[in-house]
């Protein structure tokens, strides 16, 4: 008798043992959801990925601190492309094979992502793109937009230059699928707006100075420049010759303050698209969208701001493009009770966010297209006395 119950007692411990599992979890525990991301963390364009990883921070940790997602907690698990298009692929494989990876953000850069959307595609991943212009997402069913197309923001610009009268316009961008991209999309909207398109100037990665660039199209009404770091090498190159027409931005990037380091005094007057960027604007905090004022100032507590050492410019440590891919997959998850990837794909279908609550502060309604935004801004770099602010110029 005294055997049996020994016995038994025995048997009930190993089952213990076997429901809690090896990772000392206790019964009824569930597994962390885990939020990839893929974005260059080293190297020259190092501000984007850590950019992105504080902002996509801010947001897991107020998720978690709400007690997380259905019952789990989430995690941020991070790969550094480095820029090098293997190890995003690379990295695109691995996390596209995790079964505890809900959702990747990134690779950042287009031509790192159409390498890796396959993969996504086959394995059912769902993935948010925060830093991918060009290219459509309509025909994908795990991927979305996080960031303001590119057609929308090279028609916004080209609206802009026929207003201000421009005539002629040259481009200088990286030899990369953005690149063709956005030469393809100029080739049909300038003629349109009855300016004339001087061609493209191939940059590469390895350029110490875009001098020689700019000069071919110093006579040009206007220099369109890459969103990524070379953009901030051919500002070098306006301020260097002197170039006296306009500097517009293809896309986003010239919101970062390193273009304004490079450039210094020419950036003064520098137009870029962007998804809503209130933060360099001559507003007083309370006019901000309230979703965007908590999630800037939560990056700001926690990570600080960056400041430019020879104009004084600020920025963010974040990115809340990035960090809508985190707001939406809470959404997404909170409406179906469930992790997979093909419920979720079709919540976010659905989704109808308003600009006062995202953390970008962008009206967030991806639709067939899997674009979370609709609308662009543009903004003008201007400097004065008190330093350097934007000026947000989009027409009504």
């Amino acid at each position: 008798m005294r055997k049996s119950v020994v016995t038994a007692v025995a048997g009930l411990a190993a089952l213990a043992v076997t429901a809690t599992g090896c990772s000392g979890k206790s019964a009824g525990d569930k597994p962390d959801i885990e939020i990839g991301l893929i974005s260059p963390m080293s190297g020259p364009f190092a501000v984007l990925g850590i950019s992105q990883q504080n902002s996509l921070n801010v947001e897991i940790e107020r998720i978690n601190a709400a007690g997380g997602l259905n019952g789990s907690k989430v995690k941020l698990v991070v790969r550094d492309s480095a820029l090098d298009p293997g190890k995003a692929v690379q990295a695109a494989n691995e996390l596209a094979g995790n079964d505890a990876v809900k959702l990747v953000i990134g690779p950042s850069l287009t031509a790192f992502y159409d390498a890796a959307k396959g993969t996504y595609e086959k394995n059912k991943k769902l993935n948010c793109q925060p830093a991918v212009s060009t290219g459509s997402f309509s025909g994908l069913k795990y991927g979305f937009r996080s960031q303001d197309p590119f057609d929308l923001d090279g028609k916004a610009v080209v609206d802009w230059l026929k207003k201000e009268g421009v005539k002629s316009l040259g481009l200088v961008y990286d030899a990369d699928d953005t690149g063709k991209n956005t030469d393809a999309l100029l080739k049909k909207l300038l003629p349109e707006a009855g300016i004339k398109y001087l061609g493209w100037e191939t940059s590469r990665a390895d350029d110490q100075s875009h001098r020689a660039y700019v000069e071919k199209f110093k006579d040009a009404g206007a220099i369109m420049l890459s969103s990524s770091v070379g953009g901030s090498k051919t500002m070098a190159a306006a301020a260097e010759t002197g170039f006296k027409g306009k500097l517009v931005g293809a896309g986003s990037g010239m919101q970062n303050i390193s273009f304004i380091e490079a450039s210094g005094d020419a950036a003064d007057g520098a137009v870029f698209p962007a998804a809503l960027y209130q933060y360099p604007e001559r507003l007083d905090r309370s006019q901000w969208l309230p979703g965007y004022r908590k999630h800037i100032e939560a990056v700001e507590a926690k990570y600080g701001k960056n400041v430019g050492p020879k104009t004084g410019a600020t920025s963010p440590k974040g990115t809340a493009i990035a960090a809508d891919c985190v707001y939406v997959f809470e959404q997404a998850v909170k409406s179906t009770k469930s992790t997979d990837a093909t419920e979720l794909a079709k919540a976010i279908e659905n989704l109808n966010l308003t600009a006062q609550q995202t953390p970008s502060g962008n009206a967030i309604q991806p639709g067939p297209s899997h674009e979370f935004y609709h609308q662009v801004h543009l903004y003008q770099w201007k400097k004065d006395g008190k330093g350097w602010f934007t000026k947000e110029i989009t027409a009504s």
